[in-house]
């Protein structure tokens, strides 16, 4: 796919991999419009040089109506890139339930309200491509990660999902898993962070992807062969590796003859 004089529109646009995607597909030709909730890091992305449209991902009459202000100033979408994320680290002695239902809202309802204004023009038209950004953390269980990972595994599988439901019909959907990236929601992050890329470098990565029809982006190659290469790894073997990061055991411990029920003798 040439990115050159195609309508891109970016969802998820105001700051990190989303801005960097979109800064790249106007230095490859492309008439790009940008969406998030934040209007004035929208124009800061845009520079002039893309439409804005502000938008809430989590509300689905939101997304539509940016999308069909996409349609009626810059034409028919060529390319939806959902970029739109969430992320933040759950503590299991402390389970919050609003913080995985926002992963939720964002990561997984936001990229089906996507979907849902791009998909249905771009099958009527038979061209097109759905570009979703997902995440190696989604390959297989990481601590820390089981709001966001559940997430990014669902979006794989829903991506995966609909590649295969319409892969006759002339529409492409390309899964994007990025390693490592530096960005707002890494920055704080406080643990090591193997081959962490700059977000340029990742869209440098994204773009070149499209061009050549990749249905899978996965970057950088050493994270990608590290993580693909973890899904083979036995499920026990898996728990083993991480027991040295898992929460211990505070259980009291168990005197011999102390609280245990008295046996009667027959």
């Amino acid at each position: 796919m040439r990115l050159n004089g195609k309508v891109a529109w970016v969802v998820g646009g105001s700051s990190g991999i989303g801005a960097a995607v979109a800064r790249e597909l106007v230095c490859r030709g492309a008439t790009v419009a940008i969406s998030a909730r934040r209007k004035e890091q929208l124009h800061d992305v845009a520079g002039g040089d893309m439409l804005v449209l502000p938008a809430d991902v989590t509300d689905a009459a939101s997304v539509s109506a940016a999308a069909a202000r996409v349609r009626q100033e810059l034409g028919p979408i060529d390319l939806a890139v959902l970029s739109a994320g969430y992320w933040k680290p759950m503590d299991p002695a402390d389970w919050d339930t609003d913080v995985f239902d926002q992963h939720l809202r964002v990561n997984l309802t936001g990229m089906s309200n996507s979907i849902a204004a791009v998909l249905p023009g771009m099958l009527q038209r038979h061209h097109g491509v759905i570009a979703g950004i997902a995440s190696v953390a989604g390959y297989r269980g990481l601590a820390g990660s089981e709001a966001y990972g559940a997430t990014k595994a669902a979006q794989i599988n829903l991506l995966e999902s609909l590649r295969v439901h319409i892969a006759r019909t002339g529409v492409h959907v390309t899964t994007i898993c990025p390693g490592f990236v530096r960005t707002g929601l890494t920055a704080g992050n406080p643990f090591p962070m193997p081959f962490i890329i700059d977000a340029g470098q990742a869209a440098r990565s994204i773009c070149d992807g499209l061009e050549r029809e990749r249905t899978e982006i996965v970057f950088p190659a050493p994270m990608a062969l590290l993580m693909k290469t973890a899904r083979l790894v036995p499920v026990r073997v898996w728990t083993a590796l991480w027991k040295s990061t898992s929460l211990p055991d505070t259980r009291p411990a168990e005197h011999p003859g102390r609280d245990r029920p008295k046996q009667r003798t027959p």
